[in-house]
């Protein structure tokens, strides 16, 4: 490493696994966006808490920015270095460090994958319910950092109801210790709950404290067949009023059909328009009549025109998969990406207005919806035709992207429901959020971050 900066940063944490093998940067310098071209100074890998504060004081001494790094499975280009960052990559930081039985917590580095969480709470016999398609592969550090919600948010909500503690390397190398597990706590400011979604702007988490729940119910899983989108809304009112629902996910016919064509197995011997996969808590007759006569009911208004429920484990798992299998059934398609949200009792009016302006803006693209409708979170994904330029279709989505922020504050929703804002929505954050309330979160970056070096750009213009 010729660079003396990197010389200065070997010398002071001699322990530290730095690199700059061309392979590694640009493995490290983006998320799963592929919009820039990365271009980090350096990727370091800390393995201690200690390590990482070290980096941080160093970047203040040389002016250097430091870009977090977990899974990189984020869609906002929020882990992206493209301007001669140090990408600074938790993912050596994967360790269980504690379980709590009385407390019911599980304290954990911020490398640690979902998944391994979600199996270590198993062990324990009980269950941390975020739970999403990029589990495998997503960071706990990078789930805290997007606030990340999922499949089952409309039965326990985002990841910021699951976190008991944090702690927090700041912008300035100081760590704090942010609640310290507690369940009640009116000694000021919350700063977790200021961390959570933060997006890496204000410090590094190093450690996080997870609430932990009992298992759910057994539950089952339908999937419904619905003959228009106007009737989304009745069949999900009409479930929510007689199940106690785990999840509520829609998909468009174009959804299913990639998806089909990614190996995915079809459910109905014909094709319809619009899906729902809901599952629902089952365990006894009640239940499981109640579940019989929403699907009965709806389909005698006409909402609901065929349905399957799940015999097995193994089946339910293949109808979860006719909609966790659409963001990889779309992915050589490279689209490009609205997730936002209203209050789910503004969503039939949004959903008018939102359906009428896409179809009007993108008549010659093929554009694919899904999303958590029971928590009013929409994904919409506007698939790149085979001939046309990268930068001309980034540049006719952004500017329907401005006519759908204009849509979401007219609704008061938002224009990042639980990807982040990163470099992708940014130019559209005052749809969402007040110039006062931008102001007072730049000011906050500037006393947790007082030279602007945590993953600058991202959220926030400098």
């Amino acid at each position: 490493m010729t660079d003396p900066r990197l010389q200065a940063l070997q010398q002071a944490v001699p322990e530290l696994r730095l690199t700059t093998e061309a392979a590694e940067l640009e493995h490290y310098g983006r998320d799963w966006t592929r919009r820039w071209t990365p271009a980090p100074l350096a990727i370091a890998l800390p393995s201690t808490v200690e390590e990482v504060q070290a980096v941080v004081r160093w970047a203040n001494q040389h002016a250097v920015a430091v870009v977090p790094s977990g899974g990189r499975t984020g869609l906002s280009g929020g882990a992206v270095a493209a301007n001669g960052e140090l990408v600074l990559s938790l993912e050596r930081m994967n360790r269980m460090l504690a379980f709590d039985a009385v407390d019911r917590t599980l304290t954990v580095q911020p490398g640690i994958p979902l998944e391994a969480v979600h199996a270590a709470a198993r062990e324990h016999g009980l269950v941390y319910p975020v739970d999403f398609a990029a589990r495998g592969s997503c960071s706990i550090g990078g789930n805290i950092a997007t606030n990340a919600g999922g499949i089952r948010v409309i039965r326990y909500g985002n990841t910021r109801e699951w976190i008991a503690g944090l702690k927090l390397v700041t912008g300035s190398g100081e760590l704090l210790d942010l609640n310290r597990g507690l369940i009640k706590n009116s000694s000021g400011y919350d700063l977790r709950q200021l961390v959570i979604g933060s997006e890496g702007t204000l410090g590094i988490v190093v450690e996080a404290t997870l609430r932990l729940t009992d298992p759910p119910p057994p539950t089952n899983v339908m999937l419904l067949a619905l003959p228009s989108f106007e009737v989304l809304m009745r069949v999900f009112a009409e479930f929510r009023s007689r199940l106690q629902l785990e999840a509520f996910e829609f998909f468009t016919d174009l959804a299913l059909k990639h998806v089909l064509a990614h190996g995915a197995q079809a459910p109905f011997g014909e094709v319809h328009p619009y899906y729902v996969v809901t599952e629902f808590a089952i365990g006894d007759e009640a239940r499981e009549a109640a579940a019989m006569a929403a699907f009965e009911a709806c389909l005698e208004q006409g909402w609901v025109s065929d349905g399957v429920i799940s015999q097995s484990d193994a089946q339910a798992a293949q109808l979860w998969r006719l909609r966790e299998g659409i963001t990889e059934a779309l992915a050589r398609y490279k689209p490009y990406k609205n997730d936002v949200s209203v209050r789910i009792s503004a969503m039939p009016a949004f959903l008018a207005e939102t359906q009428a302006l896409l179809g009007e803006a993108y008549p010659d693209f093929e554009v694919v919806w899904f999303g958590h409708i029971g928590d009013g979170n929409l994904h919409i994904n506007v698939l790149k035709p085979d001939g046309l330029d990268d930068a001309e279709f980034v540049r006719q989505c952004e500017h329907v992207t401005r006519l759908l922020a204009a849509s979401l504050q007219r609704h008061g929703g938002s224009i990042s429901a639980e990807h982040g804002i990163g470099l992708v929505k940014k130019p559209y954050l005052d749809s969402t959020r007040s110039d006062a309330e931008i102001a007072v979160m730049r000011g906050i970056k500037r006393v947790l971050d007082p030279n602007g070096l945590m993953n600058p750009g991202k959220l926030l213009d400098a």
